[in-house]
């Protein structure tokens, strides 16, 4: 690789790091302004919307903003459960994909209203074992994105929850991301997907891919999310 092609390629990792940590910005916000019982997730989407726009010049979101509480946690991104009112003692997830500037993140997070030790044990969880299975893929540079989703499944059941989706992750970069067609895997961490993650894309660049766990305890009817940058530290 060039001196040059490398500067872009660090510019690149630079640009998605920094969109990451405006996003988590962001979500500070939301946790601290927003999340509270008694508000629909339909309310509380529209008003992380207006807070995104107002305070942290969002203006679009490259993906459908997702809330998630109670027993709507259990879906997977492609679903849209009906509406629900978040309760005193609810757990609920937020799943944003902000657009800064020309750059993309997905960022995801679960927060847990009240003390139910369930609920609390399935958020603080997250976390740790997303940051394990993260840990596993940095030691393989050969990882394939089906080896990478078996290893989340299998993290999760480890943990005793099941995994809630049908991948653990997907490209992104910069706006608008190449898109994704539901009749192919190669861009999702996911089954079937043998090719390796750190493989260049068409273009000969590095991809870059997020890392989401979604683990879920089906008894309970309750669920967590936790999504985050795989491939920049």
């Amino acid at each position: 690789m060039s001196e040059a092609s490398a500067q872009e390629e660090q510019q690149r990792a630079a640009s998605l790091q920094e969109a990451q940590d405006k996003a988590l910005q962001f979500f500070d916000d939301i946790a601290k302004d927003l999340i509270r019982p008694g508000v629909s997730e339909k309310e509380l989407t529209k008003e992380i919307y207006e807070l995104g726009e107002r305070k942290h010049g969002i203006k679009t979101h490259w993906h459908k903003r997702v809330v998630r509480s109670g027993p709507n946690t259990l879906k997977p991104y492609a679903e849209n459960p009906e509406d629900r009112v978040i309760e005193e003692d609810d757990i609920l997830f937020v799943d944003l994909g902000p657009v800064f500037e020309a750059w993309e993140a997905d960022f995801g997070r679960t927060y847990v209203l009240g003390d139910d030790p369930a609920k609390i044990k399935l958020r603080d969880a997250i976390e740790p074992m997303w940051k394990d299975v993260k840990a596993q893929f940095d030691r393989d540079p050969d990882m394939t994105g089906e080896q990478l989703y078996a290893i989340a499944c299998q993290a999760a059941r480890a943990g005793g929850w099941d995994f809630g989706g049908s991948h653990s992750g997907h490209l992104i970069g910069n706006f608008p991301h190449e898109r994704i067609p539901k009749d192919q895997t190669t861009l999702y961490l996911t089954e079937g997907n043998s090719d390796r993650i750190r493989s260049v894309g068409k273009d000969g660049k590095k991809r870059h891919w997020i890392l989401e766990m979604h683990l879920v305890d089906r008894e309970r009817q309750i669920g967590g999310f936790y999504e985050q940058l795989l491939t920049v530290d």
